[in-house]
């Protein structure tokens, strides 16, 4: 040996053998620190169906309040009642002519909505365009919801995607507890503030108060608990849980240690939340979750930005219902149509058959390195395995799924990566063959393949990245891998190779090269 150890230790060629130790401890055993997709370990696959028509309904309702709104400021008539039914908003007045009146109005403000009259009503109802994109909007808005609440259990990288015009497909692989995830799935997480008309302790005490029948635009919710009171409240508010910047469990209470959410309202609603509380001091404030009233405090001074939620909560529900009001309210409600498991052994059956498969190429491109460059075959067969090992340690570091496509996407990487080493050879043999000393030939060879190197694979790069940004589920997690097997393979191709090839030439003073 032509090195001493002081030598060894200081050569650039002992960098990468600690890196590769590092990468090798972080992804060990790979089954802990990996995570794979639901071809390859199993799961659940649910299909969600977006009740788009209630999304269509909501915008209604806005529209309904800012029309009631329009109307007290320019000191018309206020309607006497308003229903909405079959995608349609009914606004019914005391006498023809008002109802006129705000049609004509309307028309000249209001494109996106078909408005017509009959006797005393006006009916409004969005036009195709408008109606189809509301329910477009609600699909998308619910994958966007569903994606912030399962990443925040940690059930990263699943795929969450429309089916047709209303339905969301979801794939969730390896998960602990299914059900909690399917709870947590499920719950609509409407979140509204609303002034407490009257209480009572049943439905009847409140119906007596108005003959059996009660405005079309109140309604009565029951409170949490088994002791339950009734509370009449309005059916619209402006102030929900869209308006909140933030939610988290912390104590408070009474007693000062109580378990409650506390919030943050945006500018937006601070302003809404101060004008409705500086306006009803003594008044019941209702905290309507999901159509259960949590708490209805009285409104002892003007709250501007926040406020907390009382409601007896055991930590865990503290907790997830601090996420729920993180991740939103679901635009429109939803449903469960179907739901699918899939068993481990399928996984583990792909599993093996895509390590046999890496295998083989391996083994395949082993002999082929081998027959046709010797040793120096052999110092590229040890940047193949290297380039494995940064493949893995990437997508455990950035927390990516391996599905069985990806696995494809590896098995492909090992073939696309010796070609970065052939390129290189092929230049040492012309630097050699005119007549370059082995140190300078290889140094020579390395520089001028970079070139060629990269343009190849960058430009390949950029195909996975568009299959990224424009795939869903299989197809993206083939791109991850083959982007990170891009990444890796020019770090081991321009850099460790080099480094592993002037080591060994170094530590055994050749004074030949067969290449």
């Amino acid at each position: 040996m032509n090195l001493s150890a002081r030598q060894i230790l200081t050569s650039s060629f002992t960098f990468w053998v600690v890196l590769a130790g590092v990468c090798l401890f972080l992804i060990f055993p790979i089954k802990k620190h990996l995570r794979f997709g639901i071809d390859l370990v199993g799961g659940t696959y649910i299909t969600l169906e977006v009740k788009t028509d209630k999304a269509v309904e909501n915008e209604l309702l806005e529209r309904a309040q800012e029309i009631t709104s329009y109307l007290a400021k320019n000191n018309m008539a206020a309607p006497q009642s308003k229903t909405v039914k079959d995608n349609s908003l009914t606004l019914t007045f005391a006498n023809p002519a008002q109802a006129q009146e705000l049609a004509q109005n309307l028309r000249s403000e209001h494109s996106d909505l078909k408005i017509t009259t009959e006797e005393s009503s006006v009916h409004l109802r969005f036009t195709e365009a408008r109606e189809k994109n509301i329910k477009t909007s609600a699909v998308l808005g619910n994958i966007e919801v569903l994606r912030a609440r399962l990443d925040k259990m940690s059930v990263a990288e699943i795929a969450i995607a429309p089916q047709g015009e209303k339905n969301i497909i979801i794939e969730l692989p390896d998960v602990d507890d299914p059900q909690q995830a399917k709870t947590m799935i499920g719950k609509p997480a409407v979140l509204e503030f609303k002034l407490v008309e009257r209480a009572g302790r049943s439905k009847e005490d409140l119906l007596y108060e108005y003959d059996g029948e009660l405005p079309d635009d109140m309604h009565i919710i029951a409170g949490r608990g088994l002791d339950k009171t009734y509370y009449l409240v309005n059916k619209y508010t402006d102030i929900t849980g869209r308006l909140l910047r933030d939610a988290r469990p912390t104590f408070g209470g009474q007693t000062g240690s109580q378990l409650v959410v506390a919030f943050n309202f945006s500018p937006e609603g601070g302003e809404k939340f101060y004008e409705l509380t500086s306006k009803n001091y003594g008044r019941q404030l209702a905290v309507v979750l999901d159509n259960e009233v949590i708490t209805a405090p009285t409104i002892n001074a003007a709250i501007k930005s926040e406020g907390v939620i009382e409601g007896r909560f055991t930590s865990e529900q503290a907790n997830e219902l601090a996420l729920l009001l993180k991740s939103g309210a679901f635009v429109a409600p939803v449903s469960f149509e179907e739901e699918r498991q899939v068993g481990p052994a399928l996984g583990a059956e792909a599993i093996k058959m895509g390590l046999i498969s890496c295998l083989v190429a391996l083994g395949l491109l082993f002999i082929f390195a081998v027959y046709y460059y010797s040793l120096s075959g052999i110092l590229a067969f040890c940047a193949l395995v290297y380039n494995l090992v940064l493949i893995l340690f990437g997508l455990s570091l950035l927390k990516a799924t391996l599905t069985l496509p990806g696995i494809a996407g590896m098995v492909l990487t090992i073939g696309m990566a010796i070609d970065a080493s052939i390129l290189v050879y092929e230049r040492i043999k012309e630097e050699l063959s005119l007549g370059l000393s082995i140190k300078k030939a290889v140094n020579a060879g390395f520089s001028d393949a970079m070139v060629v190197i990269l343009d190849a694979n960058i430009t390949t790069f950029i195909v996975g990245v568009v299959l990224y940004y424009f795939g869903t589920g299989p197809v993206q997690g083939f791109a991850v891998t083959m982007m990170l097997g891009i990444v890796s393979t020019l770090i081991t191709g321009l850099f460790f190779l080099r480094s592993l090839f002037n080591f060994v030439l170094d530590l055994f003073a050749v004074q030949k090269l067969k290449i």
